[in-house]
């Protein structure tokens, strides 16, 4: 019995709606139709022809309006238990209100200080429209109980913030969020309010893309790009909210920002959108210079956001640029411990083979070259010997003249590193065999090898070099001197590391300025 006494409750305050609907509504509604038709005959007296299709597009959303109360109105006649749908019926009558407001406030700017004549009547259209609209936001709360009808006091408590409310100043009518304009797509399936929310934008500014649905805005999203996405929430095809969802699920569009745009005040609605990635959601019809606030800000986020990943991507270059350069100086481990904090780089190796070589005849051959032949020979040799210190795990030094220099076992220690200082030097001897002087004659190199101890860093600070020092790379440096040429000349140290891998040439002792006799070996093959 209660629900049936809440259900008659129900179609008593809609009947009570429908009442309030043909006694306040019709009247603007006629009013609206009877001005602009006045408004269409003046301009057309005037020969004001540019206003003509804004004005009949007013007088379609006007007719547009009546209909639908009438339709309503219908409904009561009809004697249905079920009158009408309250929410279907907030969301319907914005439509046309939304296009006879934002078309009016255009021909309202145009005519300023140029058609004064078309403006009082202007006025009481816009009049008419704003009372329409207040009389739909006075209607019941679609979401709560029917029976609680639409008084037009605030709700209990809410007094103070209503008059906090009217006391706040209007925003100045002025370009809010106009400074950065972008490319931004409209999806709505209603073309007036596509046409006139695409026109109120492009004179924001802004390069407007639309689209008349959910599929069709996908699709346009696949081959073109834009700065904001305005989403109308109900569609025909697929819903806003779907295709929010399909947005915000790909990586070429989740960054995108969208505004939802709807006459559904819905609570649930709204916020379902925002969990879902929205930045905003606005109604309908729009305030002028709050749609230009808030799409002008999203516009402008959008931009810094692409400018600043810009920016950190060329960062990103910057330092792979940078530090490629480093590792073109210094070895990785050096270039890791430096990004690390590292101050000072100096490190004691207790073994290390430092390899020598120096291209024989080389004061000779310069003498009979041009300077840019000479260092384009030298590069293409000190090129090729790069790669093989790669290839075998070596580190490049420096290049002094005509003479390369290679260690191993530093920075980073490895137990074979005098096999290692070996085989590059055969490849080294087998490249130089690849080249020819400018006369076609054939080079050749004298090679030197010692292990030993050493002491390796990193010395300079505007031009950054790795260096070794220390009476292991003296030796290293006598071997290649006084070797002779195609030929690698190691000291014993490096023969008895590597005895039972290489045959050897015994040299017996030889006297090597700063270190005395020592006894040294030709390199031979592997044993």
């Amino acid at each position: 019995m209660a629900t049936a006494d809440r259900s008659d409750d129900a179609i008593r305050v809609q009947r009570a709606l429908l009442a309030h609907l043909r006694q306040e509504f019709i009247a603007p509604a006629n009013a609206i139709v009877g001005y602009t038709d006045i408004l269409i005959e003046d301009a057309r007296k005037l020969a004001l022809d540019a206003f003509l299709p804004d004005l009949e597009k007013i007088r379609s959303a006007g007719h547009a309006l009546h209909a639908l109360l009438q339709s309503v109105l219908a409904h009561e006649r009809s004697g249905n238990q079920v009158i009408f749908d309250q929410s279907k019926l907030r969301h319907d009558l914005r439509t046309p209100i939304n296009a006879i407001k934002g078309y009016g406030e255009m021909l309202v700017e145009d005519a300023e200080g140029v058609h004064e004549v078309l403006l009082a009547d202007l006025g009481k259209l816009l009049t008419a429209a704003n009372g329409v609209l207040k009389m739909i936001d006075a209607l019941v709360d679609f979401r709560g109980d029917p029976a609680e009808g639409a008084g037009a006091r605030p709700p209990a408590g809410m007094g103070g913030v209503f008059e906090a409310v009217r006391a706040i100043s209007a925003v100045s009518a002025a370009p809010a969020g106009a400074a950065i304009c972008g490319r931004i797509l409209i999806v709505d399936d209603n073309a007036s309010n596509r046409d006139l929310l695409g026109r109120q934008l492009a004179r924001a500014g802004h390069t407007i893309g639309e689209a008349e649905g959910g599929q069709a805005a996908l699709a346009k999203l696949e081959s073109e790009s834009f700065d904001l996405i305005l989403l109308d929430m109900m569609m025909p095809d697929i819903s806003g909210y779907e295709v929010l969802r399909r947005l915000k699920s790909q990586a070429a569009t989740a960054e995108i920002p969208v505004i939802m745009i709807s006459a559904l005040d819905d609570l649930d609605s709204v916020t379902r959108c925002i969990e879902a990635g929205a930045v905003d959601y606005l109604l309908k019809p729009f305030d002028p210079t709050l749609l230009r606030a808030r799409i002008g800000s999203s516009v402008e986020n959008k931009i810094l956001r692409d400018r600043e990943k810009v920016m950190v991507e060329e960062l990103r270059r910057e330092k792979a640029r940078s530090e490629e350069l480093l590792l073109s100086i210094l070895p990785r481990s050096v270039v890791d411990r430096i990004n690390a904090g590292a101050t000072m780089i100096a490190d004691h190796v207790d073994a290390v083979s430092i390899v020598f070589a120096d291209i024989v005849g080389f004061t000779r051959m310069a003498g009979r070259q041009t300077p840019g032949d000479l260092v384009q020979f030298l590069n293409s040799i000190f090129t090729a010997f790069d790669g093989l210190s790669a290839r075998f795990g070596g580190e490049k030094i420096k290049t002094i003249g005509d003479a390369y220099m290679v260690a191993f076992g530093l920075p980073d220690p490895r137990p074979d590193h005098a096999e290692a200082a070996a085989l590059q030097a055969q490849a080294m001897l087998q490249e130089i065999g690849k080249f020819r002087t400018g006369d076609g004659a054939a080079i050749n190199l004298r090679v030197g090898i010692h292990s030993g101890p050493a002491v390796a860093g990193v010395i300079g600070q505007r031009k950054f070099s790795f260096d070794v020092w220390g009476t292991t790379v003296n030796i290293a440096s006598r071997m290649e001197s006084l070797g002779e040429p195609g030929k690698i000349h190691v000291s014993e140290a490096v023969a008895q590391a590597l005895a039972g891998r290489f045959s050897f040439d015994d040299r017996g002792l030889i006297d090597v300025k700063g270190a005395g006799a020592m006894r040294t070996f030709f390199l031979g093959g592997p044993a």
